[in-house]
């Protein structure tokens, strides 16, 4: 393959899994509803283009979700229960806590997807990047929301006195372990399909 194609390829590619992902945000594909935190499914796109477009990929796929995720705290796509009340406390805090994590979930998972490669093979790698996609997602995600807006009444309310690390694992609970196995399994099945292409071209 040359540069040239090489970089279409990639081009194409991106296209397709920034449809896919806005698709998935402004449809109830993306999102499940339940109580203030919603099981999410974004980040299935973005493991995937950290697989097939690497760090790079992974970044500008995870800004997507994190900008359509902000839009929900103004009905825009959905309505997120929690955006709406800490948008009302902070925009500005409230878009950095949906944005950043998402980001850096895209980009460090494209990182760990090489890194793996290097250690093992590349189906192994996938599915370890899957996992690794919607673990950084929940971790980054209440790290900032703990750290922007713990101090609020709001978070004191929901927290209700108890430790900070219990009150995560209490609050992401269901949510976090449905996200992590469906982001696994797709990602690294979707994965392990890119690479066989990838080496049927060779």
């Amino acid at each position: 393959m040359t540069k040239k194609s090489s970089g279409t390829h990639k081009l194409v590619t991106l296209a397709m899994l920034s449809a896919i992902m806005l698709i998935m945000s402004f449809t109830p594909l993306g999102y499940l509803n339940i109580g203030p935190l919603a099981i999410s499914l974004n980040m299935i796109p973005v493991g995937i283009a950290a697989i097939a477009l690497g760090p790079t990929g992974g970044a500008v796929l995870g800004a997507m979700f994190g900008i359509t995720s902000f839009l929900q705290c103004i009905g825009v796509g959905g309505t997120s229960a929690m955006g709406v009340v800490l948008f009302e406390i902070s925009p500005v805090l409230a878009f950095i806590q949906r944005f950043l994590p998402r980001l850096l979930a895209g980009l460090l998972s494209g990182l760990i997807y090489e890194g793996m490669k290097k250690l093992s093979n590349t189906t192994f790698a996938g599915f370890v990047t899957g996992f690794s996609a919607a673990l950084l997602n929940t971790a980054l995600f209440m790290l900032a929301l703990v750290l922007l807006f713990g101090h609020t009444e709001y978070m004191q309310d929901l927290i209700g006195g108890r430790n900070v690390i219990v009150f995560i694992f209490a609050f992401v609970g269901i949510n976090a372990a449905v996200e992590m196995i469906a982001t696994t399994a797709v990602v690294g099945l979707v994965g392990k399909v890119l690479n066989q292409v990838v080496l049927s071209r060779r």
